[in-house]
């Protein structure tokens, strides 16, 4: 039987088994058609409310089951994942509007992630330490308790397996609230896969629901952890919420990244680099290239190869054709892509290609001339548009990377690599990218952003276990000591 195959959980939510949604049911619709492919349960606060009550039980038994049996159920999700990779990555082809390429990207993703966490599962949680006194010392890590996981719609799996995963290898037990645009392959998807590789029940919950089930899953007592993938404005939200409860969150938001582009690189290749890192999923992508700084002697040049390179991409339906960009997930992101084009041209930015949609496909879209106050060029698009600006030297170029509120990723070309490392010092940014584009992401390593990108790290064993862990000093002496009282 497929994973999906049963109609068990269409119009359900995750929760001590497949229950009533108590909000009722919604359709998971397709961007590209406008069809709806499944119901999906809504489940209401009061729902999650006890949903963390019920993880937060279930959680003592988790914790005290042996590493090495965690481990081994996140092996068995990984094999999962993988032998169920087709029909995964047609759910997020058709629900979250990608293309089989970036579909593929997510279930390989999938199987890293937790490969990863299960190694992490049983890798060293602790130290010993030096004492002045006649005990044994140790600095050790214990799981944190109930972690809250809210992820988006852009990389629905990537991004909620990137936390869930690790969280359940070190004895938590996790809370998921999938957008409720992608919750098919950002949700029930998950919960599948973890009640077949053996999780037990109480232990992963999904939540699909609005941001009354988020805040929910924030504020009850049990959750010690979010971890937030989104926007800024909604990431400050849910910071200062769980903030109010002394709750860790671990927030990676929006971004408006720079690739910067020196004299002495191969043109084609920087051109191939920006057009992938800034069109990828329409954009889409939170470490997408949003702004293309270009030395001014190969201004021109890259600008029209660019545009080449956007004239040629294919826009469609990535479930019925073979294209490189699907839809925009809906209306209200369209009209705010379409709106900073708009805006852009208005304000003097040269449109070079695109600009024009049918539905919700936009075509790629090339704005050349760009300065500080292009607004495309100002603030996170999130869609298919790339803004350039020339610049005339390294200290300027170094300059204007920096001068943005996000701090998510930045690229570099050059063959100059002492070049590229002055300008990546002088750069706040928590991922450096030289040689190559700014959309990267390996499951053993440190992910995230400063500034108005987030705070915290999720990824790679060191910050995993920082993340989903408390740190914990225990002494162990072999008799009780006489003091003098």
């Amino acid at each position: 039987m497929r994973l999906l195959d049963s109609t068990s959980w269409q119009g359900r939510v995750s929760s001590d088994g497949w229950t009533a949604a108590e909000g009722g049911t919604y359709p998971a619709t397709e961007p590209a058609t406008g069809s709806a492919l499944a119901d999906v349960g809504h489940a209401t606060a009061g729902q999650a409310t006890r949903a963390a009550q019920r993880a937060g039980e279930a959680q003592r038994d988790w914790a005290a089951t042996s590493a090495f049996e965690r481990a081994a159920v996140l092996s068995r999700a990984a094999t999962l994942f993988a032998e169920n990779a087709d029909e995964i990555a047609e759910w997020i082809v058709r629900e979250a509007g990608s293309t089989r390429f970036k579909a593929d990207i997510e279930v390989q993703a999938a199987v890293a992630e937790c490969t990863e966490a299960a190694a992490l599962a049983t890798a060293p949680y602790g130290q010993l330490l030096h004492s002045p006194m006649p005990r044994i010392s140790v600095e050790r890590h214990v799981p944190a308790g109930v972690v809250t996981v809210i992820a988006p719609f852009n990389f629905p799996l990537i991004l909620a397996i990137r936390s869930v995963a690790p969280a359940l290898a070190l004895g938590n037990s996790v809370l998921v609230k999938p957008d409720p645009r992608t919750a098919v392959c950002g949700g029930v998807v998950l919960a599948r896969i973890f009640e077949e590789a053996g999780v037990p029940s109480g232990v992963l919950h999904m939540l699909p629901g609005d941001a009354d089930v988020g805040g929910a899953l924030i504020d009850a007592p049990q959750v010690r952890v979010v971890s937030f993938t989104g926007s800024t404005p909604a990431g400050r939200a849910i910071g200062a919420r769980a903030a109010e409860t002394l709750t860790r969150s671990h927030l990676e938001l929006g971004g408006n990244s720079a690739l910067v582009v020196l004299d002495d690189v191969d043109l084609e290749a920087a051109a191939s680099c920006g057009a992938f890192g800034n069109f990828v999923h329409s954009g889409q992508v939170c470490m997408a290239i949003g702004r293309h700084l270009v030395h001014e002697s190969v201004y021109d040049d890259y600008v029209a190869l660019l545009g080449k390179k956007a004239d040629a991409l294919t826009v469609g339906d990535g479930f019925r054709e073979d294209v490189a960009l699907g839809p925009v997930i809906d209306d209200k992101q369209l009209r705010h892509v379409t709106g900073l084009v708009e805006a852009s041209v208005a304000a003097g930015a040269r449109l070079v290609s695109g600009g024009t949609h049918e539905g919700l496909f936009h075509r790629p879209t090339v704005l050349a001339d760009c300065t500080a106050d292009t607004p495309a060029y100002r603030e996170e698009v999130f869609g298919p548009v790339a803004c350039v600006r020339p610049f005339s030297d390294v200290d300027e170029a170094a300059q204007l990377a920096a001068d943005s509120e996000f701090g998510l990723a930045l690229g570099i070309l050059t063959n100059d690599l002492a070049r590229a490392t002055a300008i990546a010092d002088r750069v706040p940014t928590g991922l450096v990218h030289i040689n190559d584009q700014t959309f990267n992401d390996d499951p053993n390593a440190p992910f995230g952003g400063v500034g108005a990108s987030g705070s915290s790290r999720v990824g790679g064993q060191r910050a995993n276990l920082e993340s989903f862990t408390e740190t914990q000093w225990m002494t162990l002496r072999a008799t009780a000591p006489q003091y003098p009282f």
